[in-house]
């Protein structure tokens, strides 16, 4: 009997996990991808022989990947492999302002006792009761949906659940809402940064964002080989069961046959027939008629004054020094205020910039390896680089405002020659269109944004969406939670149909 044909365009995690979970079920799924490799935003940059993870870099919600390996009878241990941090992640202000955030909620709560006082430490324990409780009350009916709504979350309960809604905190903003936890004002900044993860201003996005919080103390791991690893091993498994990825394939056209999805055009001119169609692209790129003028209905444009933030990041060898780095480390802008004034109401890069360092030879160590090391450097950027040229010079300013940042706060990074790559927001548009550079999607801004990102289906039969900028957001395990929701949509409607041909796992399976 034939199998179902599924086409997936694009090899980010969503795309991956689609194609994973339905070439388990038996579907015949082909993936497209246009780079050289899987992954998407998930990529790595070479230099020399040195691999450098320049896209996501915190693995956390690790019960998604296990559940989506569970599912097809694997174990997501076998595949990838994990290294749980103790800390979480390492914040400084200037050369002596230094705290860590341990995945032992006791050992955090003693830090910010010795770090500001007993008092901020005790809000710091209410802030951890809160942000559960967040996230308790939005797993189900919001991150496990394929459209939220807010009779979703409202749900069954009625008036109970309505009043429930204010635990949420969707009508205040991050900023304020953390001032009723912590009067030091670097402990509301370091709390606020968890807008960013999201592409939001913390000034602008919802209190309902503390939740990511609550999702770091559940675990932060690292991954053997980087996070492209996943990626790999994603693909991978995809194969494995039957399925076919096919790279350098740019995608021209989904195709539409008695107003349903029927298949996809390639730029080379190839007809690719398929019942359905799964687009792993930003919305922006459907709306803007990239994938053809009749699926352009299938997503609505983000606004540009609605995009999120995007970012200028240095992939670098370096020998570093003078600073006790950990794997993740957080070095804050001076003005947290002006940095997202510049970004989102002044559309440039921040002059006095919050700076990210990933040091990516370091886990559960201070100690440096003794030779060059790999780093990702990241400071946030407006989502303009369908607008703007980044001349090398501005480039260059943005570069010693960063490295200066780190040096005041006793970091010295002295990378090798030819041993750094910078990428831009222009860098990040030519990459993924249509975005600006935008890396999460629509930002986060007002309680209402998290109903304006598009469910997985769409107004045209038999076309799905996955990815950052979909449902439930952006982020690795929220893309791909995305990537689940298109698979089940999908498997949903053709059972509806009655044109499930299907449903055996193929390529064998592992219970251990």
């Amino acid at each position: 009997m034939p199998r179902d044909r599924v086409v997936v365009v694009g090899s980010g995690v969503a795309g991956l996990v689609s194609a994973f979970a339905l070439a388990a079920r038996g579907l015949d799924v082909t993936v497209l991808e246009r780079a050289a490799a899987p992954g998407g935003k998930m990529r790595e940059i070479a230099i020399g022989s040195s691999r450098i993870d320049s896209g996501p870099t915190v693995f956390t919600m690790r019960w998604v990947f296990d559940e989506l390996f569970a599912a097809a009878g694997r174990n997501f241990t076998d595949h990838v492999r994990l290294r749980p941090l103790e800390i979480l992640a390492r914040h400084a202000w200037d050369e002596h302002a230094r705290l860590d955030l341990f995945a032992d909620q006791e050992r955090t709560v003693e830090a910010i006792g010795n770090f500001a006082g007993a008092e901020e430490a005790d809000g710091y324990r209410a802030f951890c009761r809160d942000t559960r409780r967040i996230y308790e009350i939005l797993e189900k009916p919001f991150l496990r949906v394929s459209q939220p709504s807010m009779g979703g979350l409202i749900g069954a309960d009625g008036l109970r659940g309505l009043m429930r809604l204010p635990q949420i905190k969707p009508f205040s903003s991050m900023w304020s809402a953390l001032g009723r936890y912590f009067v030091d004002p670097r402990l509301r900044q370091l709390f606020a940064r968890y807008a960013t993860y999201c592409g939001s201003s913390p000034y602008l996005a919802p209190a309902t964002l503390m939740l990511v919080a609550h999702v770091e103390r559940e675990g932060v791991w690292s991954i053997d080989g980087g996070m492209h690893a996943l990626a790999k091993a994603l693909a991978d498994c995809v194969t494995s069961f039957g399925g076919t990825i096919r790279y350098g394939e740019d995608v021209s056209e989904v195709l539409i046959s008695g107003g349903r999805a029927s298949g996809v055009r390639l730029a080379s001119g190839e007809h690719i027939a398929a019942d359905a169609v799964i687009m792993n692209a930003d919305v922006g790129a459907i709306a803007d008629g990239m994938f053809g003028v009749s699926a352009r209905r299938a997503a609505t444009a983000i606004p540009l004054r609605a995009r999120s933030l995007s970012a200028m990041t240095w992939s670098v060898v370096a020998k570093a020094d003078g600073f006790p780095l950990h794997r993740h480390n957080v070095f804050f802008s001076s003005d947290y205020a002006a940095e997202f004034d510049d970004i989102f109401a002044h559309d440039r890069l921040p002059r006095r910039p919050t700076v990210y360092v990933c040091a990516q030879d370091r886990d559960n160590q201070d100690i440096a390896p003794g030779g060059p090391e790999r780093f990702l450097v990241l400071v946030n950027a407006p989502a303009n680089g369908d607008r703007r040229v980044y001349e090398a010079a501005e480039v260059e300013r943005c570069a010693q405002r960063t490295f200066g940042m780190l040096e005041r706060c006793g970091l010295r990074i002295q990378p090798q020659a030819d041993a750094m790559q910078v990428t831009t927001p222009a860098d990040f548009n030519r990459m993924f269109p249509a975005t600006g550079g935008a890396l999460y999607g629509r930002s986060s801004h007002g309680w209402t944004a998290s109903f304006q990102r598009p469910g997985v289906r769409t107004r045209i039969p038999g076309l799905y969406l996955a990815g950052g900028s979909t449902h439930p957001g952006p982020g690795v395990p929220m893309a791909a939670l995305s990537g689940r929701s298109a698979a089940a949509s999908l498997l949903a409607d053709l059972t509806s149909r009655g044109s499930f041909r299907r449903t055996a796992m193929r390529g064998g399976t592992s219970m251990r």
